[in-house]
């Protein structure tokens, strides 16, 4: 007789086998399903090849424009205060100085809206070595012609809740949400959000959203080096040397790092993947330096959404 309360070994031993079918199952159908919209999602298609841009050696950032359909902007990482615009094809079309801002390290640039309609967004936010006092975000009116020069007209500085870190990512979101991801070479891959209210000439302090995407450091070939928000906000992109990876902003944003979808940069064949932008139908727009030199920057672009979560 089994004594109350004591299961039969064969009993036990039942319940254990129907437990480990029941993970199998939902393992193999969690499987089925990321492996389904995996191949729902659009293929990445070449819009021709790599070609160079003179004058842009150390091209770091680039951004579509919301106010000129069919501009780019991007820049150098050290010399003068001057943005390109380029066209679709990586043609230069012509410069922007800003009176009023300086370069100690230029590495990322983003368009979005701003009190006085569209900006332009320069983040002077590179840190070699992790010892920056404050880093600065200069914003202009983004200009509709073919404007010279164009007044710095705010100036924002920041700080980090938890030291200096190096970064080469800006991202602002359609609603205004202005953003930094940090490298990964000073310190962890991390999102850190701007405070709503920005005010020009001020020192903001910045605040980690959520945990770091890794414990510690990253290897090269996983820092982040650029990042952009889609037009219609769903999206975030994030780019390494080598590598896309696509998130939803809404996860992203409470600290979600999960990838809806990775995307191999080795056959762009960049000498030195930098920058990253998207366009309002998709393209996907790609920005680095000639590797040295003197050697001019290049750009790519090609089509590569995800497809529907």
């Amino acid at each position: 007789m089994i004594p109350h309360g004591v299961v039969p070994p064969a009993i036990s031993r039942l319940r254990m086998l129907r437990c480990v079918v029941a993970v199998v199952l939902g393992s193999i159908t969690s499987t089925s399903v990321a492996a389904q919209q995996q191949s729902s999602a659009p293929a990445c298609r070449p819009e021709g090849p790599v070609v160079t841009i003179p004058g842009l050696q150390e091209a770091s950032g680039i951004a579509v424009s919301r106010r000129v359909p069919g501009r780019l902007w991007t820049h150098n990482d050290s010399g003068q205060p001057v943005l390109f615009a380029l066209d679709v094809k990586g043609r230069v079309t012509g410069q922007l100085r800003l009176s009023g801002a300086a370069i100690r390290d230029w590495e990322a640039i983003a368009v979005g809206p701003c009190p006085t309609g569209s900006c332009i967004y320069v983040g002077d936010i590179g840190d070699n070595g992790a010892r920056r006092k404050f880093i600065t975000i200069y914003r202009v009116p983004e200009p509709a012609g073919a404007e010279a020069s164009v007044a710095a007209s705010d100036v924002f500085h920041a700080t980090y809740p938890d030291g200096a870190h190096d970064a080469e990512t800006l991202l602002i979101t359609p609603a205004g949400d202005l953003l930094i991801v940090t490298k990964g070479d000073t310190g962890a891959v991390a999102l850190y959000r701007f405070p709503p209210e920005l005010r020009s000439g001020a020192t903001h302090q910045l605040e980690r959203v959520g945990t770091p995407r890794a414990p510690g450091k990253v290897g090269e070939r996983e820092r982040v080096t650029d990042g952009a928000v889609s037009a219609d906000g769903r999206w975030v992109v994030l780019r390494t040397t080598k590598k896309l990876t696509f998130h939803e902003t809404a996860e992203l944003l409470n600290g979600n790092w999960r990838e809806a979808r990775s995307v191999d940069l080795t056959a762009v064949g960049e000498t030195q993947g930098e920058g990253v932008a998207i366009d309002a139908d998709g393209t996907i727009y790609l920005a680095g330096e000639g590797g040295g030199k003197s050697r001019p920057g290049t750009f790519a672009h090609f089509n590569c959404m995800p497809g529907p979560s």
